[in-house]
């Protein structure tokens, strides 16, 4: 890879070389991909990529560790909407905000970056077999990606795993390995098996990799904004390799000269399970936690790219801020109704973070912040019904049996819905129609009122003049009408 120089510990400083299967350094640190910066600002313009119509994160090649002849991976990864959202800005008391949905990606997380990453130097290091262990997201994401590419995948995945992102392993024809235990059980598991077995290694925290291709997401932010830097920038925060891969982004354009300054960072975390904002409060070395949050993609007590994610914090001068699950919960209900999108707890987190550090007023009014989403809520629909509630039950007034060459009616009392079938009980038709059968009778009753009074009327008139004239005097009326009114005129 000419444009990439080596692997750097973060700990230590020393350098390895780039190989596909690179993990961690000697001394346990974590490596950071170091790039030839010269040489790829003299290949890679901001025309290049005008003119360059492949939409996903593959359109950022020069700035991404892949040898030139590795294919792009089967599957559309990134690209995903930048929305800009003005009414939820106003709400917020900020002066422009958009939200980046990334669970809009092939399996509904922002972590197919990664798992994209991981597909395509398992192919460069001739592997088989890719496995990892995650909360959920960046296990349906390898074996979606893994499928597509045709590679075997062992996961392994906390039993508290939500129900979609488990069914959505086993579609994709995984090995699904569910620990009764926590994150860091399910973690320490597949690392002995990936020792054991030789798998290539898809663990975020190990493999240096994967939060280069998480970097994308800021690398289209960015030019989606035609290369204005906002002034903050809010993500969900679990172990860290995340927001680690966002500031790398950013870092990699403003070294090559595509953005002249940096955004501030905002690094929000659930406060059940918040161990790297809480080292940046407390200045000390960030400690385990217990994992006691329903934003399961962050509950991450042992987070394990801790020391990148500290340092994106620091360098950028980045904000934390910590969100009850209640305050997560209303995140979804706001950017579903203010933008119409749908996220999963941990996928709003970022935007949580966002309203509370507004309310606290931490933000300044004419700032810009972008907000991603980075998972989608199909991917937990019990806690989204938690949040917004049960859909409210009516029945229907009229609905007969449906059988052969029968019809099946519904009514409201206003409007009436016929569902023909034919002889052998085949739908054939629909018939939408309203229900006049109450007005008809509404308007027969009103004239048979009408009438009767009318004649009723006439006999009482009658009556009375009767009454009142002389014996054998003749008594003629005239009626005049005006409109529905009338007037006697005696003649």
């Amino acid at each position: 890879m000419r444009h990439v120089k080596y692997g750097r510990c973060v700990k230590c400083g020393k350098t390895y070389e780039a190989v596909p299967d690179l993990t961690t350094c000697e001394c346990g640190g974590i490596l950071d991909i170091v790039y030839d910066y010269d040489y790829i600002k003299s290949v890679f313009t901001k025309e290049t990529l005008k003119n360059r119509q492949n939409f996903t994160m593959w359109r950022y090649r020069e700035l991404l560790p892949v040898e030139p002849e590795t294919p792009n991976t089967p599957l559309r990864v990134g690209w995903s909407p930048l929305y800009e959202a003005d009414r939820l800005a106003k709400q917020l008391g900020i002066q422009k905000l958009y939200v980046k949905d990334d669970g809009v990606n092939p399996t509904a997380s922002l972590k197919d970056r990664a798992s994209a990453m991981a597909v395509a130097k398992a192919r460069e290091a001739g592997a088989k077999v890719i496995a990892c262990s995650s909360t959920g997201n960046a296990a349906s994401s390898l074996a979606g990606n893994a499928a597509a590419a045709g590679f075997e995948t062992y996961i392994f995945v906390p039993s508290r795993a939500p129900k979609g992102k488990v069914a959505q392993l086993m579609t994709f024809g995984a090995t699904v390995i569910s620990v009764q235990g926590s994150y860091e059980d399910t973690f320490e598991l597949s690392k002995a098996a990936i020792d054991r077995w030789g798998w290539y290694n898809r663990n975020a925290a190990i493999n240096p990799y994967l939060s280069e291709g998480k970097k994308t997401v800021a690398l289209e932010i960015m030019e989606q904004l035609n290369w204005e830097v906002p002034d903050y920038i809010a993500i969900s925060v679990g172990d860290g390799c995340t927001i680690a891969g966002l500031w790398k982004g950013l870092k990699d354009l403003y070294a090559i000269g595509f953005i002249d300054r940096l955004p501030r960072l905002i690094s929000a975390q659930a406060e059940g399970c918040c161990p790297i904002n809480r080292a940046i409060h407390t200045g000390e070395p960030w400690r385990p936690m217990e994992e006691n949050t329903l934003a399961d993609s962050i509950a991450v007590g042992v987070p394990r790219n801790a020391d990148k994610a500290l340092m994106a914090i620091r360098e950028s001068g980045g904000l934390v801020v910590n969100v009850t699950d209640e305050e997560i919960m209303a995140a979804q209900k706001l950017l579903g109704r203010r933008c119409g999108v749908f996220g999963e707890p941990a996928g709003v987190t970022g935007t949580a973070g966002l309203k509370k550090l507004c309310a606290e007023g931490k933000i300044e009014k004419d700032a810009t912040v972008v907000s991603v989403v980075t998972g989608n809520g199909l991917k937990d629909v019990a806690n989204a019904i938690a949040a917004c509630g049960e859909p409210k039950e009516k029945k229907p007034c009229i609905f007969s049996d449906i059988g052969e060459g029968s019809r099946a009616t519904w009514s409201d009392g206003v409007f009436v819905l016929t569902l023909n079938f034919d002889a052998d009980g085949n739908y054939c038709g629909i018939y939408h129609h309203r229900n006049w059968e109450p007005y008809i009778i509404t308007a027969i009753v009103s004239v048979v009122i009408i009438a009767g009074a009318l004649i009723g009327g006439y006999f009482m008139r009658q009556a009375n003049e009767a009454k009142n004239s002389e014996p054998g005097a003749v008594v003629e009326t005239a009626y005049e009408y005006e409109l529905d009114e009338y007037q006697e005129v005696s003649l």
